[in-house]
């Protein structure tokens, strides 16, 4: 192997872009769809409402995914917008929408990866019970089957649920997400059991229905502790406190991922919630542990741990002057070597990077350009750290950027952004930024334009 080749990514390495439907589609009351429950919540009231516009300009926007290369395109489907009631009869309006973006995908030569749940719980279910509700194993189960009856026929890569410790913890602990509740934490942990549950009976109505072999995956966030110095102390406790239970909160991934892949609760999870811990019954497993075809990591950044006089500490507030994205998020690119290596490791599965990016104080210029170079940085750091953790032995096989556009970010409404392609959100207009025309061609080259250049 040549110093050339050894810069590049492994041949078949997926290159894409993801958004989710709630974020970007607008139209939030056209052709049949009702709300979700973000529609009743906070900022989405308003920027939701629009968003990107994206129903009304998904070709254009396929249409500039392929000029800048993307091979992959992750999105949601509005489980509103295809069953307004969350059950029963289904809205052939939307439907259609997810028939003609699909198509789009592929007419532009970009594969589609569809994800099924990426927050926006059906109204009308939550005011049943919403996951609170065992019933809600079989609501998203059918929900699944008819998406996958409907567009299996050109669609191979699935991902059931987007998150489970965000939109739980958030949505129904803290309040700050939708519905905005603040449920106990054993009630939110059960909650939690009924996700899982409906994760796995959605595996095992794609694989039923599926009308070709399916790629099918769970798309966890990736809760990242990393070794403030590489002693041999400092990397086994942040292993550990990776793929362990150290706090009575809902953000570690073995709680998460351990009974999709190995079939049970982590026995340091029941330790450390208790009396917390959901009610379930043993054959429940059968059905979380469905087996899937790839682990997906949503990973942004970590926190760093150490062990000093005898104890861990973690240190959440940087050095002053350390770099942080526009969210305050600290940049950490060795995110993506400890998390996809330890966690490799722990369940030797196919790993897709399916989020990971950051938010930017991006405008116009005054030559009407878009110039990001914190964003290029950003992804020459992370993805030479991607890049390092696949070299040494780890199966990853795809990254997907968060996002393709900037769009609405959850209850920070339309302040941060994300995107490839700002988005004017008085016009709609789109100007790609630097980064996009940076990522094609990175993508041209499988990362060898950039990874030579971080190692020069």
């Amino acid at each position: 192997m040549t110093v050339e080749e050894g810069f590049i990514f492994p041949d078949g390495f997926v290159w894409g872009a993801a958004t989710s439907a709630f974020q970007i589609e607008g139209a939030v009351d056209v052709e049949g769809r009702k709300p979700s429950i973000w529609d009743t919540f906070g900022p989405a009231r308003t920027d939701g409402n629009i968003a990107c516009d994206h129903y009304r300009r998904f070709e254009s926007d396929v249409t500039l995914m392929e000029q800048f290369g993307l091979q992959a395109y992750r999105f949601s489907v509005a489980w509103p917008r295809v069953l307004p009631d969350g059950v029963g009869k289904a809205n052939d309006s939307g439907l259609e929408f997810y028939d003609r973006l699909v198509d789009a995908c592929l007419e532009h030569h970009v594969e589609p990866f569809v994800t099924l749940y990426h927050w926006d719980l059906p109204l009308a279910l939550h005011k049943r019970g919403g996951w609170f509700s065992r019933d809600s194993v079989g609501w998203f189960a059918d929900y699944a089957e008819l998406m996958v009856r409907r567009l299996s026929d050109r669609v191979k890569n699935w991902i059931t649920i987007n998150e489970p410790q965000v939109f739980l913890s958030h949505g129904y602990l803290t309040g700050d997400h939708a519905p905005g509740a603040n449920h106990s934490f054993g009630e939110v942990l059960q909650a939690g059991h009924h996700v899982l549950l409906a994760h796995g009976e959605a595996v095992r109505r794609i694989r039923e229905f599926s009308k070709q072999p399916a790629n099918v995956g769970f798309a966890p966030a990736g809760c990242i502790n990393l070794p403030r110095t590489l002693n041999r102390a400092n990397v086994e406790i942040a292993r550990e406190r990776t793929t362990g239970v150290s706090e009575k909160h809902l953000f570690n991934n073995v709680w998460w991922m351990d009974p999709v892949i190995r079939g049970s609760y982590p026995e340091e999870g029941l330790r450390k919630y208790g009396k917390n811990a959901p009610l379930h019954l043993d054959s429940d497993f059968e059905i979380i542990s469905e087996p899937i075809d790839f682990l997906g990591l949503n990973i942004y950044y970590g926190h760093e741990v150490a062990i000093e006089k005898g104890e861990a500490t973690e240190t959440r507030d940087q050095p002053n002057g350390h770099p942080r994205t526009s969210f305050g998020w600290p940049v950490t690119p060795e995110v993506l070597y400890w998390g996809p290596s330890w966690l490799y490791d722990r369940y030797n599965m196919p790993i897709y990077i399916t989020e990971n990016g950051m938010s930017n104080t991006d405008w116009l210029n005054i030559e009407g350009r878009v110039d990001d170079p914190q964003r290029i940085d950003f992804l020459k750091r992370y993805l030479a750290e991607l890049h390092k953790v696949i070299t040494d032995g780890a199966d990853v096989r795809g990254y997907f950027h968060w996002s393709f556009l900037d769009n609405f970010e959850w209850d920070k409404g339309c302040r941060q952004r994300f995107g490839l392609v700002h988005v004017n959100f008085e016009t709609q207009e789109r100007t790609p930024k630097s980064s996009a025309y940076w990522y094609r061609d990175c993508i041209e080259s499988n990362g060898y334009t950039i990874l030579s250049e971080a190692h020069r």
